[in-house]
């Protein structure tokens, strides 16, 4: 295989330039939507972080509940993960996509009329249920559409929606909730959880009919638009080929060891995603518009990383070693916040960095399983490996929580979140060979 690739794949009766103008007009008509739909995901799931700031006074909400509530997410979506992926295959994307943002939204919504700490478990719980295949379902259908060769880019650009959302919803949140208290006799955090909901509401009615299922069925495609994108999904060549149909993926190894690098990845995520404006406030900042503008930060990095991350990764067609790297870059810097402790800069400079590393290393992971993968098991195994790795969901951020309630302080937390990057890292280069992937080793 070459050192570089070509930026579009071609087709022998379709030179690269033409093929170029056909992807960018596949990427004008997906991507846009879907970039916004998991925007409006990501504050959905953030928003809690920021409500927690108000609403554990008003509904006598500890930091180990907390903790629960965050991570209880994770089993509603575990446990329907797999099932909704496999249905999505019978059904449709626009069908089953759809239905996930109108009950996410309304659900989110009905967030804002908890008054106890276990009601709050259980509308998270329900989030969860709801949101079940998303993620996965989402990275299965960009295979429909878009060939390995520019499956880093894309990838990467569909997560830098996720960093555009951890930018927005500092910001947004504080500002909702600074202003908007009050607004139709509602506290703040209850306006915060309504007024984020009901977009995923609209959104998933404008979905309908927005979305196609397949290239084959896109009326915006000509005919021969349409052979061309199957020809270049028809033409690729993996060894997970080997493997037939679901149950040929379940006794693949490297489909577990691949789940358990996403529980160390997600380990790290979450936990900045959840915790991080908590952090923040221990340093005696109580203004809630400013810690939002600092939460922005780290999503800024990661926005700029996986950008570069993920253009350098198809350039090379590399993954292992981009992917490792980074998760070794933010275990040293969570590492190193112990050092930090009181000194607001450097924390902040070292957090940025950290949680610009680990929050990057997804998009490149989500390269690997569908190089792993047949087209006939990616349904299943994608959901699989998102489902083992939003096990890390359920038990890292019920184990911060309880860290915090019993040490009063989250840096012993970080440390073990490094020292599961680091092992993420190592159980990469080890147990998923480069020529299973298709790129240099």
């Amino acid at each position: 295989m070459s050192d570089a690739i070509q930026p579009f794949p071609a087709t022998p009766a379709l030179p690269p330039l033409q093929m170029k103008r056909l992807y960018g007009k596949l990427i004008w008509r997906l991507m846009p939507f879907l970039m916004l739909a998991f925007v409006i995901n990501a504050i959905d799931r953030l928003n809690l972080s920021f409500a927690k700031l108000r609403m554990a006074e008003d509904i006598a909400l500890s930091d180990a509940a907390y903790g629960i509530g965050a991570g209880i997410f994770y089993l509603g979506y575990i446990l329907f993960e797999v099932p909704s992926n496999l249905y999505m295959q019978r059904v449709g994307a626009r069908a089953t996509l759809t239905r996930i943002m109108i009950l996410w939204g309304l659900i989110t919504v009905a967030t804002a009329f908890v008054t106890t700490p276990n009601q709050l478990i259980v509308a998270r719980f329900f989030l969860g249920v709801a949101e079940a295949g998303f993620f996965p379902g989402l990275i299965l259908y960009l295979t429909y559409w878009f060939p390995t060769a520019l499956r880093g880019r894309i990838t990467a650009s569909f997560f830098m929606a996720g960093m555009v959302a951890g930018m927005i919803c500092g910001p947004l949140s504080g500002n909702i909730m600074a202003h908007l208290h009050g607004w139709l006799g509602l506290r703040d955090w209850q306006v915060l959880f309504v007024l984020t909901g009901l977009p995923a509401v609209a959104l998933g009615v404008i979905g309908h009919f927005w979305l196609t299922d397949l290239p084959a069925q896109a009326a915006w495609l000509d005919d021969d638009e349409k052979q061309r994108v199957q020809q270049a999904l028809a033409g690729e060549s993996t060894t997970a080929s080997a493997h037939h149909g679901f149950r040929g993926v379940l006794r693949d190894p490297l489909l577990y060891v691949a789940g358990l690098v996403c529980f160390c990845i997600y380990s790290a995520a979450n936990t900045v995603s959840y915790w991080l404006p908590t952090l923040i406030r221990s340093f005696g900042m109580e203004d809630l518009k400013m810690i939002g503008l600092v939460t922005s930060l780290p999503f800024l990095g990661g926005l700029c990383a996986m950008y570069l991350l993920g253009r350098s990764s198809d350039r090379h067609m590399e993954r292992r070693w981009h992917l490792a790297l980074t998760m070794l870059v933010a275990a040293a810097c969570f590492c190193g916040l112990d050092l930090a402790q009181g000194q607001l800069l450097p924390f902040i400079l070292l957090m940025t960095l950290g949680a610009a590393a680990a929050l990057s290393a997804m998009p490149l992971f989500w390269t690997v399983p569908p190089a792993l993968l047949s087209r006939s098991g990616a349904a299943g195994g994608i959901a699989i490996i998102s489902s083992i790795g939003n096990l890390a969901g359920v038990l890292s951020q019920t184990a911060v929580g309880a860290v915090k309630s019993a040490t009063g302080s989250l840096y012993l937390a970080f440390d073990l979140i490094a020292l599961l990057l680091v092992l993420g890292a190592l159980l990469l280069l080890i147990g998923i060979p480069a020529r299973r992937l298709g790129t240099k080793p």
